[in-house]
């Protein structure tokens, strides 16, 4: 009897140990199986839409910016200052697709489908002492090309609304100790046109397309800390994150801009990666301000014809209405002389450069060129 009971408790735990194998091995192919999915929602026959929160970007509160699965931060080495917002940038592509590198200084071509977004924001705002998210900026590509979507958050900071027309609000906000106060310009779809803009001649007809700006391998060949102790170089992480194809070398040092704001790194580097980005959306090849002599893009600040195209000893003989001591883009030594600094030290709109994107004086990006302009040698 005791036998009998014996072999059937063995054959009992026998199927019972089968029955968990099964089940074990079952799970463990569905993990192996399983792909997380990117809640982002990006149908492009419905965007821009009406709320920032549709597109899913983010997870959690909006305001805290938590990118959720698949949206990942960037930053480039140098920002275009817009009256000292502080930005969190981050681009989204559907699953399965990845940028193309054209070039180190050529924007990435990314993929229909992608995204860019751009937050901008201030620290210390008062009279609470609070963070404010005034606007986000994406740039979204369709079939038919880029797309622009501003997106204004209200007051409480809970979401933000599609809203192209343009507005402006006042912001007061403490900075390194001192007050400081602007009438923040947000732009409508005709100033993003501006500054985006380029011609491309297509089957021998001029086109006028639109491009981001920041997204260039030079711009982006640095080390990013990602949390988690993860810090490494940007083009590496797009590779890894199957964002960019991998088949082309990282840019060179001297191929690579660099933070203008570091002292640590020499001041022409620090002119050159200034203007371009802060100006070479425009002045360079088939982009708004072309018909000038200037080449502000970093590829073309460099080397024989450098100093040239950054307007050095170049005549300001067309460019009429302003005063007669600015006889040169740039006067070597002479601040006073230099039509470059008269413009960017002017809020004067109809004089200022760049024409868009700030109200207030970049005063220590004026002092920058003013410390590269005294280090020039006099004209031949």
């Amino acid at each position: 009897m005791q036998q009998k009971y014996l072999l059937k408790l063995l054959g009992f735990l026998t199927v019972f140990a089968l029955i968990v194998t099964i089940i074990a091995c079952n799970s463990s192919d569905e993990a192996d199986q399983y792909e997380p999915v990117s809640p982002v929602v990006m149908d492009l026959t419905q965007v821009p839409y009406p709320k920032l929160s549709d597109y899913k970007f983010f997870e959690g509160d909006l305001k805290n910016l938590t990118p959720a699965l698949g949206v990942l931060p960037y930053k480039p080495a140098s920002s275009l200052f817009s009256d000292y917002a502080h930005k969190k940038r981050f681009v989204w592509m559907p699953k399965g697709t990845k940028a193309t590198y054209n070039g180190d200084d050529k924007v990435l071509e990314l993929p229909v489908g992608a995204a860019i977004i751009k937050n901008f924001y201030y620290d210390n705002v008062q009279p609470g002492n609070t963070v404010k998210i005034v606007e986000t900026r994406l740039m979204i590509r369709k079939a038919t090309g880029w797309i622009f979507a501003n997106y204004v958050w209200n007051d409480e900071q809970t979401e933000a609304f599609f809203d192209l027309a343009g507005s402006y609000q006042d912001i007061s906000w403490i900075e390194n100790g001192e007050t400081k106060n602007v009438t923040y310009r947000i732009p409508s779809d005709v100033q993003c046109i501006t500054c985006h803009k380029t011609k491309q001649t297509i089957n021998d007809v001029e086109e006028t397309i639109y491009i981001p700006i920041g997204i260039k391998p030079q711009n982006l060949n640095f080390n990013y800390n990602y949390g988690a102790a993860e810090v490494k170089n940007q083009l590496t992480k797009w590779i890894e994150a199957g964002y960019l194809e991998n088949n082309f070398t990282l840019p060179t040092e001297a191929n690579s801009t660099v933070d203008y704001e570091d002292t640590s790194k020499p001041l022409d580097l620090r002119a050159r990666s200034y203007v371009d980005i802060n100006c070479a959306h425009c002045h360079t090849d088939n982009k708004h301000c072309d018909y000038r002599p200037m080449r502000f893009a970093f590829s073309q600040t460099g080397g024989t014809n450098g100093n040239t195209n950054m307007g050095v000893c170049v005549n300001t003989e067309d460019m009429q209405g302003f005063p007669s001591n600015l006889a040169k883009i740039v006067t070597p030594a002479n601040t006073f002389k230099s039509m470059l600094y008269y413009r960017i030290n002017t809020t004067e709109e109809a004089i200022r450069m760049p024409l868009h994107g700030r109200t207030l004086i970049h005063t220590e990006g004026v002092a920058l060129m003013e410390q590269w302009i005294n280090s020039l040698g006099p004209c031949q």
